[in-house]
């Protein structure tokens, strides 16, 4: 009996895995042919992009346009293959040899779980870095972007064998008057903070930065010692406008890692987190819903039907719109502050799960 049931879950898992295969290519061609195909005809037309960044800019695309196919990849997949099974009355002879629903249910309900892991891996280690490398290719090879553009919240970072040295946050970086509002500088010895210095402004000339109207606190044990103004100060680093500016990360850039680092900083600074938070969450909410949409997708693929292809499509379609529907209004909640962010990027998941766990007991039943 063991040995049957290991042949049905191999059967069954090679099923679902080729439809899945079949998704993330389907949905991927749609995406590519929808957005980015547009976008590189558009680089071509107005800056003329040679083919070697065109190619790089296509291949650096592919990671951030196929994280978001995995969950719709694996609800296809699971509704195909279960309807399939249940159309042709496989899923009825399994039930008579006395295997359960959940029994049969649970090759699909691994692979979904694999996936969502898998997922989570690959939009920390990979997409992060093919965006960043877009985002360069796109500014410095396309588009020819070489001098630093304005930008808010800049984070300069000097560490030295693992340990951060100083740490220096501006509010905002003004293009046209090489300057950084709101700057705060904090200076560490073995890990522990040991001065700080705040400024107005800073300017870069004379090929260094220069503060300007700041205070400076020796810190001790986290009680502030020795306060002093000054009216201008060299700040110690020698990087030009430049150089920060492309060391800068959008969040999309950044790892889950680097985000949370990026919201200590900012929270310390008193700046609204609510962005950074919403897609920090997301980097896990996004591909769990892998093993959710498996959920919800096998009981609805257990009802017999012999247009189950037809029919798996069109459920398909409406589940990931009903879905992405609520992770775009749960983004924009989370974003504006009204709701924890937390809360606000998890809740889409929650209703699925709880909707594909109510689905999976009454088709259990």
């Amino acid at each position: 009996m063991r040995m049957r049931i290991r042949i049905l879950d191999i059967y069954i898992l090679k099923e679902v895995f080729k439809t899945f295969i079949f998704g993330i290519c389907a949905f991927s061609a749609v995406f590519i042919g929808s957005g980015t195909l547009f976008r590189i005809a558009q680089y071509v037309t107005e800056y003329g992009a040679s083919l070697a960044s065109v190619a790089k800019i296509f291949v650096l695309s592919l990671p951030g346009v196929v994280i978001w196919t995995f969950p719709m990849s694996m609800l296809l997949s699971s509704l195909l293959t279960i309807g399939r099974l249940s159309g042709n009355s496989e899923i009825t002879a399994m039930k008579s040899c006395g295997i359960s629903f959940y029994r049969i249910a649970m090759p699909a309900i691994a692979l979904g779980a694999v996936v969502s892991v898998f997922a989570i891996g690959f939009n920390e280690y990979v997409v992060p870095w093919s965006n960043e490398a877009y985002s360069n290719v796109l500014n410095y090879e396309i588009k020819g972007n070489l001098a630093p553009q304005s930008q808010e919240h800049i984070i300069i970072k000097e560490i030295r064998e693992g340990t951060i040295q100083r740490l220096i946050y501006a509010r905002q970086y003004e293009a046209d008057t090489n300057t950084m509002y709101g700057i705060s500088m904090q200076a560490f010895e073995e890990g522990n903070l040991s001065h700080v210095e705040n400024a107005e402004y800073a300017k870069w000339q004379n090929n260094q930065w220069t503060m300007y109207s700041g205070i400076i606190y020796d810190v001790s044990k986290g009680e502030t010692h020795h306060t002093m103004h000054f009216n201008s100060q060299v700040l110690p680093i020698n990087q030009s406008p430049n150089e920060i500016i492309r060391s800068q990360k959008k969040p999309e850039e950044m790892s889950m890692k680097e985000l949370k680092a990026q919201i200590e900083i900012m929270r310390a600074q008193y700046v609204n987190t609510s962005k950074l938070e919403s897609e920090l969450y997301q980097r896990v909410t996004i591909p769990m819903a892998s093993l959710i949409f498996t959920l919800v997708a096998i009981p609805l693929g257990m009802q017999p039907n012999r247009n189950s292809s037809s029919r798996g499509f069109v459920i398909s379609i409406i589940i990931i719109f009903i879905y992405y529907s609520l992770m775009t209004m749960a983004g924009a909640i989370a974003q504006s502050g009204t709701v924890d962010p937390m809360l606000a990027v998890w809740l889409p998941n929650i209703i699925g799960l709880l909707a594909g766990c109510w689905l999976m007991h009454r088709a259990a039943r």
